[in-house]
């Protein structure tokens, strides 16, 4: 399968579906379990909201980045390509475009407003008790976390999620945000010396957008 599907996208593997379960297992029940609008993060949802008794809802703009011409492609030029840019995100150069896809500007301006909705709707509600979960997508995931929390970039491109893993955030003061958890890392989260994001991407196994 490619890695840079365009949403609905395809569907969800019995080993995802075995991950959603795994995940569900070993979290506390959410009090609001939301998802994207692409295929597998429904059916994710869907798997964890079986587990754990619940509905799960959609909200719209925490889909995966959008790749233009590199869609359907899982090349090693593509793979690089994607994460030489996505690179320079996360550095701050944040108007450059995925070749006929989206610039990092555009995947926040679709994603930071869903998440500060969220929060100003439910966290920041003296009555409401629990945490959300939003099943979403790998570097659509680092990217707004990375930003929202002020994660190191070095850190964020060092360390791609597995299926199931998240990130996990939490609300402070002012609006702002604070990284709790990283997959499976809590923090400081420092870069790992030496790395060089692109060439691992390019040479890895996993997932180049996770």
């Amino acid at each position: 399968m490619a890695p840079f599907p365009r949403p609905p996208g395809a569907e969800l593997t019995p080993l995802g579906r075995d991950q959603a379960r795994a995940f569900a297992r070993g979290a506390h029940r959410p009090a609001l379990l939301a998802h994207s609008v692409a295929i597998r993060a429904s059916q994710t949802a869907g798997v964890i909201g079986g587990e754990l008794e619940m509905a799960p809802i959609e909200v719209p703009g925490v889909h995966e980045v959008q790749v233009g011409g590199l869609e359907n492609r899982s090349d090693d030029d593509a793979v690089a390509e994607f994460n030489a840019i996505y690179e320079r995100w996360h550095h701050g150069d944040l108007d450059i475009p995925l070749p006929g896809g989206e610039t990092g500007n555009d995947v926040l301006d679709r994603y930071v407003p869903v998440l500060t909705e969220l929060r100003l709707r439910y966290l920041d509600d003296r009555d409401w008790a629990g945490d959300i979960v939003v099943v979403s997508h790998g570097a659509a995931i680092r990217l707004a976390a990375a930003v929202l929390a002020g994660v190191d970039a070095g850190f964020a491109l060092d360390h791609h999620l597995d299926n199931a893993e998240s990130v996990v955030l939490a609300p402070i003061t002012d609006g702002r945000w604070s990284c709790v958890r990283w997959g499976t890392l809590t923090p400081p989260f420092y870069p790992e010396a030496d790395a060089t994001p692109v060439a691992d991407a390019v040479h890895s196994s996993t997932d180049p957008m996770g």
